[in-house]
């Protein structure tokens, strides 16, 4: 036995051995790839979830408070300025002076 042949043991071996890894790494990224494909469908299906509870928020509560308030400010303007129109007139000595 010469060392051409102790060569060509290492180089089998080497052959072995890497292509042995290479499955096990190609069977570890497909495992880690499908628990990966349902965590994102989970965080999927839970953003549209999120999704229609605040559109359901936004139309049954944000709007109407938004009209209230709207409606309110309009009525405390109109209070405003029918009592500029009706109310006395400051003397020349008010607080600005």
């Amino acid at each position: 036995m010469d060392i051409a042949w102790f060569r060509d043991l290492v180089i089998c071996i080497s052959g072995l051995v890497v292509t042995v890894v290479v499955v096990f790494i190609a069977v570890l990224s497909y495992l880690l790839y499908r628990r990966a494909r349902s965590v994102l469908d989970s965080v999927k299906a839970t953003s549209a979830t999120i999704n229609e509870i605040s559109s359901a928020v936004r139309d049954e509560i944000i709007r109407p408070v938004l009209q209230l308030v709207a409606l309110v400010k309009g009525v405390f303007q109109g209070i405003d300025i029918v009592s500029r129109f009706f109310g006395k007139k400051e003397s020349e000595g008010g607080r600005d002076g």
